[in-house]
């Protein structure tokens, strides 16, 4: 909850050439809704997905690196930094090659014993163990994605896209773009594997991308890249299966542009539903109905930039973050406490191509 005596930061992965700055970190004004930059760190190659550990003050992100095995010549590492909340700054505390593939995307367990990073070029999903000091150890587990689904240019193979563990910890669930799958991996903690579990299929051509749960832990979103869809899902605790409820669009009716969708995000109380639009350059929202799982369209609200590739409610609920990555800036948004609604602050800070925004109390 918000306390007078902490501190708001916020933290930026982006699209970065190893010799400049690539994550970022601000301090944000509740008051004024603004941001401050206090710190930069040069070094690692494309950070683009970050994950906070703010009880630990740990931030870790993902890299590219030079394989010779990778797909593109490319391999991932991840990256550990102590957070100094006093200074809003950050130090490295390690880095450690990982799986032999470009990651997009980086999740930490609750218990903060494992990260665990997807390649989307390399269809793979990597398990590491996070070592008791916050740094990065050693990769334990990968699982090869196979196969391909209905769209030749963007699902000729696997691309999974992201994981999130489910509200126990016990599952892990991967979405897998290419595949029109979301795959469910139980987290077999004594001998520190991901084992099969189950494996939900998308409609045709959806392209699954991003997914959140909603804090009652029954229902689970997942947004559809391709086909600009958000799918609802009745989610079985015990075996780690999804059950659709709903399919419906992110886009407003009559348009007819291209578009992508990127990043799904709900409130803390579970009464509205995020999600974004690359094309139309968008936020959606919806409001949830938590018996049932059912989204009702509210509202599209610009994006004040191109191709909003992530974006972030801060704790406390007052804003949203949103980082568009072509409009290269990061535009500050109120809600509405009562209605959910985005209204634009008019505050926003230029940062070069920025992918995934992390708000956090210290």
């Amino acid at each position: 909850m918000e306390n007078q005596n902490q501190r708001l930061l916020v933290f930026a992965g982006s699209y970065a050439e190893a010799a400049n700055p690539g994550v970022y970190v601000y301090t944000f004004n509740e008051e004024t809704g603004e941001l401050t930059p206090t710190d930069s760190f040069t070094g690692l190659q494309n950070p683009t997905f970050l994950n906070v550990d703010a009880k630990a003050k740990r931030l870790y992100a993902l890299g590219e690196t030079a394989s010779e095995t990778g797909p593109k010549g490319k391999g991932g590492e991840a990256a550990s930094f102590v957070i100094q909340p006093e200074q809003g700054k950050i130090e490295l505390l390690n880095r450690v090659n990982t799986i032999d593939g470009p990651p997009c995307h980086i999740q930490r367990s609750e218990d903060s014993r494992y990260l665990t990073m997807v390649s989307y070029h390399g269809g793979m999903v990597g398990l590491i163990a996070l070592e008791q000091d916050g740094s990065v150890g050693e990769l334990l587990d990968v699982h090869q994605h196979e196969g391909h689904s209905v769209d030749p240019q963007n699902q000729d193979r696997p691309h999974p896209h992201s994981t999130f563990f489910d509200p126990a910890g016990k599952y892990l669930i991967v979405q897998d773009l290419g595949l029109d799958r979301v795959r469910t991996y139980a987290l077999k903690a004594d001998s520190n594997k991901l084992e099969f579990a189950v494996d939900t299929a998308s409609t045709p051509g959806a392209g699954p991308r991003h997914l959140v749960f909603h804090p009652n832990g029954q229902y689970a979103f997942i947004i559809n890249e391709l086909n600009s869809t958000v799918t609802s899902y009745q989610y079985e605790a015990a075996t780690g299966a999804l059950n659709e409820v709903q399919t419906i669009s992110t886009l407003p009716e009559g348009y007819e542009g291209a578009n992508g969708c990127a990043e799904i995000a709900i409130s803390e109380d579970g009464k509205y539903l995020y999600g974004s639009n690359r094309g139309h350059d968008s936020i959606v929202q919806y409001e949830v109905d938590a018996s049932t799982g059912v989204l009702t369209l509210v509202q599209h609200v610009s994006t004040e930039g191109g191709h909003p590739r992530h974006f972030s409610i801060l704790p406390g609920g007052k804003y949203l973050l949103a980082a568009n990555r072509d409009g290269n800036n990061i535009v500050v948004f109120g809600i509405d406490q009562t209605t959910g609604k985005l209204t634009y602050t008019g505050k926003s800070v230029e940062v070069s191509k920025p992918v995934c925004i992390w708000g956090a109390y210290f």
